[in-house]
Parts: structure tokens; C-alpha cells; sequence
């Protein structure tokens, strides 16, 4: 039967997804001698040189995520885009798990584990809560993007957490503030201002930069029409115009999709409006021929090339 010490190991791993420290384990006075023995007879595994986990087979993400801060040292925390994928960023990858120690913390190294210094470590960044110790989602999201491969990953990342609602635009705007220097800053301070603007989606984002690029008024979006179908959003229109444009991703493919797509467009054209479709994709290989067909329709509609103002 286990005793009080083993009972009480067994309580902490259960908040910290079966994962515990060495240190704790020590701490509830568990001997390394009992530690050993256990990893010997497969009831736990050693997890790296820090972690033991009180259970054999594969671990899961939040067991990995523990595991990377026993790793990394009593003041490390995950940061960047692992901290969003432990605090729920969804349909999102990452290469390795992102923790974060102060300037003169020991970095040890392993499979699976990103473990950095960083002169942005601050007590007060650490998201609140008794989970895995993480940066809080403003943080994370603008740290991750200034860590990403390209400015492409970084405007993915950003835009991802703000369309699904784990940090505001707003939020990001007041951290991007701390940045001082960095090469992708300025390029992340037109990102959020877009994002200020109403974007929802990577494809939206694009497209105003494409409008902007090819001299086109200002769209509005994300614009609510009601029709015989129920009440629907469209991506991007210029009402003093008639035109409409939708972005369609990939989820516009998928099944469930399909028809209220179909029925939205239907409703739209029989209101008089001319719309037109631009694939995710078509905004990174054919962006001037998708934007000499908008201007096109612009200017059949009565738009001289001279307006200014933002579509009503």
C-alpha cells in the first residue's frame, strides 16, 4: 500500500499531468533509491534529466510541456508559440517546446526542447493561474512572432490567436509597445493596426494590403446582410460600388460549408451586387491577376480611380 509520501507525489503529479520534478519528488520524501526502483519495475519513467513521470507509455502535450520547465529550472516558463498551444491556440505546430529563463540561468539541452535566455524574462510576464507556468497570451503572441522563421509564420500566429479569441488586438498593441528593438517590430506594428481595423483572418489581412498596394478604396469588412436564407457576414465590400468579394480558405471546402456559401452568393447577386471569389491561394500566386479583376469590377461600376474614402 502506498504510504503518506507516495500519496502525496501522487496528488501533485495529478496538477501537473502525471509529470513531477526530481526536486519534488525529494521534497516529499521520496529517496532517489525509491525513484530508481520504481523506473526499474516500469511503474515510472524518467522523463530528461529533471522529470520523472508516475505513469510508463507515451506522454501527452501537457506532460511534455511540465517536463520542458522542470528542464529548464525554477524560473523557466513556456513562451512564444508554446505558451499558445498550451493555453489553447488550435490547428497550430510546434518544431520544438519554447521556454523561456533569465540572462545567467544554466540552459540544458534535449530532444524536443527549445530552452533560451532572454533578456525580455520578467516576473510579471507569467500568465496567472495554476497550470503549466507560461507568458500570458499578450506576451506569447508577440514574442512568438518576433522568434518565426518569416513574416509570413509571424502573421499567422498573431492573427490565429486573435481570431480565436485568446488575446485582443488591443492587448497586443499595448505589449508591442515593450519592444524597443527588433528587426520584424515595425512590420508586427502595421499587423496589429490591421487587426485594430477588424480583421479576422490571415486572407483579410492580405487583401487590405494588396487594395492598399493597388491604389483601391478601402473596403469595408466582415459586413452583416440579411437575406431570404438568415443573416450572414461578407469578407470584404465596397457598397457605394456593388461589389463584393469573398476570401475563401480552406475551410470554405469543406462539406458543411458548401452550400451556405453557394446560398449566401445567390442572395448577394440577386440584391444586384457583383461578386467575386478569391482563393487563399490566389493571394500568394496571382495576386495581380485576382486585383486587376477587382478594379475592373470597381470601375464598371462607376469608380473613377480617384476615390479616397472608405467604402460606406
Amino acid at each position: 500500500m502506498p504510504d503518506r509520501r507516495h500519496l502525496a507525489l501522487e496528488a501533485l503529479a495529478r496538477q501537473q499531468a502525471g509529470v513531477v520534478s526530481r526536486l519534488q519528488a525529494y521534497a516529499c520524501e521520496v529517496t532517489r533509491s525509491e525513484v530508481r526502483a520504481h523506473v526499474r519495475a516500469r511503474r515510472w519513467q524518467r522523463v530528461g534529466t529533471q522529470s520523472i513521470a508516475l505513469f510508463t507509455g507515451a506522454l501527452p502535450p501537457a506532460a511534455r510541456e511540465w517536463s520542458a520547465v522542470f528542464e529548464a529550472g525554477p524560473r523557466a516558463f513556456l513562451d512564444g508559440a508554446s505558451s499558445l498551444v498550451a493555453g489553447g491556440l488550435r490547428k497550430y505546430e510546434v518544431d520544438a517546446i519554447r521556454v523561456s529563463v533569465p540572462r545567467g540561468a544554466r540552459v540544458r539541452r534535449g530532444r524536443g526542447l527549445d530552452i533560451r535566455q532572454t533578456r525580455r524574462w520578467a516576473l510579471d510576464d507569467l500568465a496567472p493561474g495554476t497550470g503549466v507556468p507560461r507568458s500570458r497570451n499578450e506576451v506569447a503572441a508577440v514574442r512568438g512572432a518576433l522568434w518565426s522563421r518569416s513574416d509570413r509564420q509571424a502573421a499567422l500566429l498573431v492573427t490565429m490567436s486573435v481570431q480565436q479569441g485568446l488575446v485582443t488586438a488591443d492587448r497586443l498593441a499595448t505589449e508591442l509597445l515593450r519592444i524597443r528593438r527588433d528587426k520584424r517590430r515595425v512590420f508586427l506594428q502595421v499587423l496589429v493596426l490591421d487587426l485594430l481595423g477588424g480583421v479576422r483572418s490571415l486572407g483579410e489581412l492580405d487583401l487590405a494590403r494588396e487594395c492598399r498596394r493597388h491604389g483601391l478604396p478601402e473596403p469595408s469588412r466582415q459586413v452583416v446582410r440579411r437575406g431570404r436564407n438568415g443573416t450572414y457576414y461578407l469578407d470584404v465590400v465596397w457598397d457605394d460600388w456593388g461589389v463584393v468579394v469573398e476570401v475563401d480558405g480552406i475551410h470554405h471546402a469543406w462539406a458543411q460549408n458548401v452550400v451556405g456559401d453557394a446560398l449566401r452568393q445567390n442572395d448577394v447577386v440577386l440584391q444586384g451586387a457583383t461578386v467575386l471569389r478569391l482563393p487563399l491561394l490566389g493571394l500568394r500566386v496571382a495576386a495581380d491577376a485576382f486585383f486587376d479583376q477587382v478594379e475592373r469590377a470597381l470601375a464598371e461600376a462607376g469608380w473613377s480611380g480617384r476615390h479616397t474614402g472608405r467604402a460606406s
